[in-house]
């Protein structure tokens, strides 16, 4: 069935959207990640304008987060406090982001930014993690247990000034590294349409030293109000939202997470880490190789 996208000013299968969106959410429930940084790389490769595609996958993003974040406020795994720090943050984040993508969209760059962005960020992202995941393999062949993680925050976080307690996750740290934190994080979702969770998460847990068991929800709080903040952003600057798009994706998104969490009770965690890095680097890959393939059908302005 055919449908046309009134925004990406072309028409769609509504099947594949939806199964792409069923892929990307079995991805986030398998994985633990929210999968936006999936979404926006695979609908380019369908053919969406890269723009609406951001913009777009950070709206499915948003309608993916609530249950998650639901479930972790009823049994206490988010910090308020540090995720309303990292909320400010996005905010601000967001707003330098609209101003990026109108002044490279006024430029004709837009497109190939999000490439290189995306391209950048995957590859440096699937390799830190293949490396973890393939030193957490060899230690469980070897019958030896993972090597457990210092729970410290960054020696540049310890020198920033103004000191808060964040009492939820034990820290006495300077809410401004959170909230340079979120600033980048609300950049990221507003130029890539991703949640930002893939480096969010890896940032809390070595950068500020968080602990495990409030790292997700928190991260999800401040992803939930963020892509928010920007797919509103995007519909009244750029854009660039197709609402038909963001719900297809949704409606796949939903059922493919609930089949994917249950899945992934059944393997182990070091082949889904290995699993998934092999998927990133394999995007970035393709992506890496589209920068440089000359187009089919080539546009001149005069």
């Amino acid at each position: 069935m055919d449908l046309y996208l009134p925004v990406a000013n072309l028409s769609v299968n509504a099947l594949v959207i939806i199964l792409l969106g069923g892929g990307v959410g079995f991805l986030s429930g398998m994985f633990g990640v929210g999968g936006g940084f999936l979404t926006t790389p695979l609908l380019i490769f369908y053919g969406i304008p890269p723009t609406v595609a951001a913009a777009s996958a950070a709206t499915q993003v948003t309608g993916a987060s609530v249950s998650g974040v639901m479930a972790h406020l009823e049994r206490g795994g988010v910090d308020l406090r540090m995720g309303g720090v990292l909320v400010a943050g996005g905010l601000i984040g967001s707003l330098i982001g609209a101003g990026l993508f109108e002044l490279l969209t006024s430029l004709g760059q837009i497109d190939t930014v999000i490439n290189i962005l995306y391209v950048a960020l995957l590859g440096t992202v699937g390799t830190f993690m293949g490396r973890e995941a393939w030193g957490s393999f060899r230690a469980s062949q070897a019958g030896l247990p993972a090597p457990a993680r210092k729970r410290r925050h960054h020696p540049m976080v310890a020198n920033l000034p103004l000191r808060w307690r964040f009492y939820r996750s034990g820290l006495y740290i300077s809410p401004l590294a959170p909230l340079l934190l979120g600033i980048v994080g609300g950049v990221l979702t507003m130029l890539l349409g991703v949640g930002g969770g893939f480096i969010m998460v890896p940032a809390m847990l070595y950068l500020l030293g968080m602990g495990t068991q409030v790292v997700v929800g928190t991260s999800l709080y401040q992803i939930l109000f963020v892509t928010i903040a920007t797919t509103m952003v995007h519909a009244l600057t750029t854009g660039a939202v197709d609402i038909v798009l963001a719900g297809l994706l949704l409606l796949g998104s939903v059922v493919g997470a609930q089949i994917g969490a249950r899945f992934a009770q059944k393997v182990k965690p070091e082949y889904l880490r290995m699993a998934l890095a092999a998927i990133v680097l394999l995007v970035a890959l393709r992506m890496g190789v589209d920068l440089f393939i000359r187009p089919e059908e080539i546009y001149t302005v005069q």
